[in-house]
């Protein structure tokens, strides 16, 4: 991909960056010129990644993240920090979700996901912001002030969707994060903004798309496609960028049209 935005000099941490759009966020960025800490559980998954970004001649390093733990995160945001530079670019975007209707919800179920989309994201967010704070107030070393936090929540946190309600409220909770945050850091340089995903085809979902669920499904949507991994690119490149700097607090809806 060729564009005009150049994040070199700049270290990017994006979590989740073991599949789908993580792995596409990553790759994107370090087209950019940006170096990527690629952070998820699945590690393994996570060096193959970093492999095909070295290939192409990017910068990519591998950490292993559960951000259901505060020690993990806390960890893997100081060795980061430690191994490749003060992080400049926070891609949140680990998440999780089951299928079935709320009164089949269980405890189990919830937690599983408000513990990753909810409680982990907002302190992954917490624990890379305090960072960025610190290097606003000159109390902390580092070449770039202020910062880029870029939550990945979803068009189901703007639109209530059949099947998925939990995971539709986690990520209207993350909208309604995006926007404390903006608040309370932006006057220091950080600007906090979301993006929300519609139906995007990953590997994830590839074969849902073929069935005849998916297709129906499909028939549905405003101009009846899905979206692939590289439409989010440019409106990544911006929020991750210098261009982006009065862009705070803005909740983008990336779905073709589907939340109108």
């Amino acid at each position: 991909m060729s564009n005009s935005i150049d994040l070199s000099g700049r270290v990017a941490f994006i979590t989740g960056a073991s599949g789908g759009l993580g792995a596409q966020f990553a790759r994107t960025l370090s087209q950019a010129g940006a170096a990527v800490v690629l952070a998820s559980r699945r590690v393994e998954k996570l060096k193959d990644l970093r492999a095909q970004i070295e290939a192409q001649g990017g910068d990519a390093h591998v950490l292993p993240l559960d951000v259901t733990s505060l020690d993990s995160i806390k960890s893997a945001v100081a060795h980061a920090e430690t191994e490749v530079g003060a992080i400049d670019i926070l891609v949140n975007n680990s998440g999780v979700s089951t299928t079935q209707r709320v009164q089949d919800v269980s405890e189990e179920d919830y937690d599983f996901i408000f513990n990753t989309n909810v409680k982990g994201a907002f302190f992954v967010a917490q624990e890379v912001g305090k960072r960025m704070l610190a290097r606003a107030r000159g109390a902390a070393p580092g070449t770039y002030i202020g910062g880029r936090i870029i939550n990945i929540a979803s068009t189901a946190g703007l639109r209530v969707l059949p099947q998925i309600g939990a995971y539709c409220m986690s990520k209207a909770a993350v909208i309604q994060m995006t926007k404390v945050l903006a608040m309370e850091w932006g006057r220091f340089g950080i600007n906090v903004n979301a993006i929300c995903p519609g139906y995007i085809d990953t590997e994830l979902n590839h074969h849902h798309w073929q069935t005849e669920q998916g297709q129906k499904l499909i028939s549905m949507l405003p101009r009846k496609r899905v979206g692939q991994p590289q439409d989010l690119d440019g409106l990544l490149l911006l929020l991750a960028s210098g261009q982006s700097h009065f862009i705070n607090g803005a909740i983008v809806a990336a779905d073709d049209g589907f939340a109108i």
